[in-house]
């Protein structure tokens, strides 16, 4: 028989679980989706713009959230995109507590558990981002959140070798994209018998091109980082913007950026899709 302190335990589990398999709280995660999608589509819309070109400053999601709050609606949009937000955080601790996508307790599937754990307290971060938006903190579309976490970070003790921790790890999940791009375990996930066979080519295709435009630019980041941590210096740390202007600068940098740029975009639209037909953990049908 299980003791006390067990079944507790479990009786909490099982009403965690109850209440986020609500439907309410489904449809705030598909509207989450939404937002992501939004998120990375204006990301790769002005770093495509650069490629181009065009006036403007490559930006991060943190930027992309600034850009949406300055169009003339931006208190109401920036309210529907913190609520968003915080339903797509959520859904990143469902994810690693509940498995509904059945990744398993094997190393691999505990490891892309943390993943889905570390999504929701990086989308969390960026409500309170968006809450501070609202309260009227001016942020610049610039501001390089990356090198200022970093910053932080090198002000403690041996941090330093937290910073280098964090670049390796951060390599070491750029490269996961280029596997996870291969493998596309993300088709697992998806409602895919309501999926006409073209709508599962297109989905699958911006999956695959999405996740390694992201390999690319977090690998980059990755070693920005690390040289960070090396050189105890976080002016050499960067985020995606810098990414996207160091690939600008790579030999036949503009058509690089371009594909990485749209393959945000793809990463975007394919995340509209996961708001229509991922499974959530109340429909795993």
């Amino acid at each position: 028989m299980l003791a006390e302190p067990e079944r507790a335990v479990q009786r909490a589990h099982q009403h965690g679980k109850q209440a986020a398999s609500n439907p309410w709280i489904e449809l705030l995660e598909r509207v989450g989706y939404i937002v992501r999608g939004v998120l990375y589509s204006v990301m790769g819309l002005i770093a495509f713009g650069l490629a181009l070109g065009l006036a403007g400053q490559p930006v991060d999601q943190s930027g992309s959230l600034v850009t949406i709050a300055s169009n003339p609606a931006g208190g109401i949009v920036l309210i529907c995109v913190a609520v968003g937000l915080a339903a797509y955080s959520l859904w990143g601790f469902v994810r690693a507590i509940y498995d509904p996508l059945h990744r398993g307790d094997d190393a691999s599937g505990v490891a892309e558990r943390l993943g889905f754990a570390w999504s929701g307290i990086a989308y969390g971060a960026m409500v309170f981002f968006a809450l501070g938006l609202l309260a009227g903190k001016h942020q610049s579309a610039a501001h390089d959140g990356t090198q200022a976490a970093i910053a932080r970070v090198l002000a403690y003790p041996a941090g330093h070798f937290i910073a280098m921790a964090i670049g390796t790890i951060a390599i070491g999940v750029g490269l996961g994209q280029f596997v996870d791009a291969y493998r596309a375990v993300f088709k697992h996930d998806l409602k895919r018998h309501e999926m006409s066979p073209a709508e599962r080519k297109i989905v699958d295709t911006l999956g695959r091109w999405g996740m390694v435009s992201r390999g690319v630019t977090f690998t980059i980041v990755g070693w920005f980082v690390l040289q960070g941590g090396l050189h105890r210096d976080a002016s050499l740390v960067h985020g995606f913007g810098g990414a996207f202007t160091t690939l600008l600068t790579a030999p036949f940098g503009r058509v690089v950026l371009a594909v990485v740029a749209l393959g945000f975009v793809a990463l975007g639209i394919h995340s509209f899709a996961c708001a229509r037909w991922m499974r959530l953990l109340g429909s795993q049908a």
